[in-house]
């Protein structure tokens, strides 16, 4: 495409984002402000996750007293605490100007969650059953769910969706200028805001994920958050995924409706466990 090309895609791009988001924040600090995606309501969510652990947990329990296992504990942790590594990851890097002037492209250490489980250790007998019973559990919850052909589907789609936003020429032309931006303001010429999210510059402990809030790091995270708000980065990056996503959904539109109903019988049987055990 040539570079008239390029702008006239932008422009278009900006126009659909003026006309589709009414109620967006005039700053947007998190990707939530930038709206829903056609995706969405294909996704297993944070909710669906929690809920869904409350369920495994109480059928693993039961599991567990029926193989003589009286007080097993809903969240227990292992005989030895195994070596966890933390993924990091973000839709469209750093957002909020605030968060990159104290922290870089970390966060504020107290506040870092704590993913250590709540109960108590197991016994090597416990632990002996324990995958049996998670596996029984799995099986649970996924009954009557093809999981390959449909379980799966939407989240194989998205991979080859993403593909395609990456490749989309607005993006590219987008991103050029933020990584420009960027540049000019003497930082590194990252390709795109995930690249510079992601540098291992910032040595991200294996602990948590957080960086060490260096001074170079803050600096370039505030001429990140600076340029995407200067040419509304964030804001055409997310249309170009909500155009590439409603493309898909429209060409594929059975299998993503049978991938939708996979989700619902799922949340079900989710909800039918805690009614039940919760």
């Amino acid at each position: 495409m040539t570079r008239r090309g390029w702008r006239l895609g932008v422009v278009a791009v900006l126009a659909a984002i003026c006309v589709s988001g009414p109620g967006r924040p005039e700053v947007i600090s998190t990707a939530s402000d930038l709206g829903p995606l056609p995706d969405d309501r294909y996704d297993y969510t944070s909710q669906d996750h929690q809920r869904s652990q409350r369920a495994s947990a109480l059928l693993v329990r039961q599991c567990m007293a029926e193989r003589g296992h009286r007080d097993f504990p809903l969240d227990p942790r292992y005989p030895t605490d195994p070596i966890v590594a933390t993924a990091v990851s973000t839709d469209y890097g750093a957002l909020d100007l605030a968060t990159a002037r104290r922290w870089g492209y970390g966060w504020d250490p107290a506040k870092s969650p704590d993913l250590r489980p709540k109960g108590r250790r197991m016994t090597n007998a416990e632990f002996a059953d324990f995958p049996a019973c998670n596996a029984e559990a799995s099986r649970r919850l996924l009954r009557g769910i093809d999981v390959k052909r449909d379980w799966l589907y939407a989240s194989t789609r998205a991979a080859e969706v993403d593909k395609a936003v990456k490749r989309d020429p607005r993006l590219r032309a987008a991103w050029d200028v933020w990584s420009r931006c960027v540049a000019e303001q003497g930082f590194t010429r990252y390709p795109d805001p995930v690249a510079a999210y992601a540098d291992t510059a910032w040595q991200r402990r294996s602990s948590d994920g957080n960086t060490r809030h260096t001074e170079r790091e803050r600096a370039t995270a505030v001429a990140d958050v600076t340029c995407k708000r200067r040419h509304h980065t964030a804001e055409l990056w997310h249309a170009v995924r909500a155009q590439q996503q409603a493309v898909d959904i429209t060409r594929h539109r059975d299998r993503y409706a049978a991938g939708l109903q996979a989700l619902r019988t799922y949340r079900a049987t989710v909800a039918e466990v805690l009614r039940k055990l919760g």
